[in-house]
């Protein structure tokens, strides 16, 4: 099969949406949800922790419900070469241009939309200052409301700024990178039901090259080529073709398969076309069970979509 045929081919049919047609389909997500809209922390948090909490969350719901027993695993769609479709991403990748450095007074946007397990459909727009010491979004009432942020030194957030800089410190060597994250005892020690680095090696660095591939709006280009030459190194790296985001967008489903039993399965979603992170798909393989209550059936997924990005002069504006 030649890969880079399919997916070139993936989405050659498809219209690109208008404006009216985009603002009907957002009217009617914005209807169905209900109206609740997350804290600015939280929502902080999982622009910055990303996979990492949603691991810890079906880590301990594994060993609080007890151990389902497994049901069938729903198969995978197409499959594809992943040293083939993750090489032509990082080329497309590397041609990115670096974008000069952020000023601490300016603001990160993110707009994404979120479908749970059960159907759920909630849209979220949020403005983290770059220096991290504010944070803004629409309150209940829809006014724009604008929050400062206090330092908790027990909290593993970093600032878009942080990030930034931690992120240009990281190598760019496809093998050197995938040795840091996987000997890194920062992630070893993290999530903390699991100290002392149980967790699999190949697993804990798809969730830790995870959780950098997310920070789009500060990622260096050379760095995410590395990340995803890095990503097609891993034993279990698997690529899967037509995985749909939240928005319902087709995309490259990157994700990797540990063959220990794993209650979910998590895809990162990527444009055919351009390999920019739409969205994410936590899809679950088996029962989430807590306490005895099923929150999630076998087969049911919690998916994201990644709307729009940038970084503003102000809290409000959008890029």
């Amino acid at each position: 099969m030649d890969d880079l045929k399919v997916l070139k081919e993936m989405r050659a049919d498809a219209p690109e949406p208008g404006a009216e047609r985009l603002r009907t389909a957002r009217c009617r997500l914005t209807e169905a949800a209900e109206g609740r809209r997350m804290p600015y922390r939280l929502g902080f948090r999982l622009v910055m922790a990303g996979a990492l909490a949603v691991a810890v969350a079906f880590a301990v719901v594994l060993v609080r419900g007890g151990g389902e027993a497994p049901g069938h695993l729903p198969p995978a769609g197409r499959l594809a070469n992943p040293a083939v479709v993750l090489e032509q991403a990082a080329l497309v990748a590397e041609k990115r241009p670096l974008g000069s450095a952020p000023r601490s007074d300016q603001w990160q946007y993110r707009k994404y939309l979120t479908v749970q397990s059960d159907g759920k459909v909630n849209t979220f727009e949020e403005w983290i200052r770059y220096d991290g010491t504010q944070s803004a979004g629409h309150g209940d009432t829809g006014r724009l409301e604008v929050r400062r942020l206090k330092p908790d030194p027990g909290d593993d957030d970093l600032s878009p700024e942080q990030y930034r800089e931690k992120l240009l410190r990281l190598p760019t060597n496809p093998a050197e990178l995938l040795a840091q994250v996987q000997g890194d005892r920062h992630w070893i020690d993290k999530p903390v039901e699991d100290p002392g680095g149980g967790e699999d090696p190949g697993a804990r660095a798809f969730r830790v090259l995870s959780v950098y591939l997310e920070q789009q709006a500060v990622m260096p280009p050379k760095l995410e080529a590395a990340i995803y030459r890095a990503l097609a190194k891993i034993p279990g790296a698997r690529v899967e073709l037509d995985v749909r985001d939240a928005a319902g967008r087709p995309g490259v489903g990157v994700y990797h398969e540990s063959g220990r039993n794993p209650i979910s399965r998590h895809y990162l979603i990527l444009d055919p076309r351009t390999y920019r992170l739409l969205g994410n798909r936590m899809l679950h393989l088996r029962d989430e069970v807590l306490d005895g209550e099923i929150l999630a059936r076998a087969g049911s997924a919690h998916t994201t979509a990644e709307l729009a990005s940038g970084i503003v002069d102000q809290p409000g504006q959008t890029p």
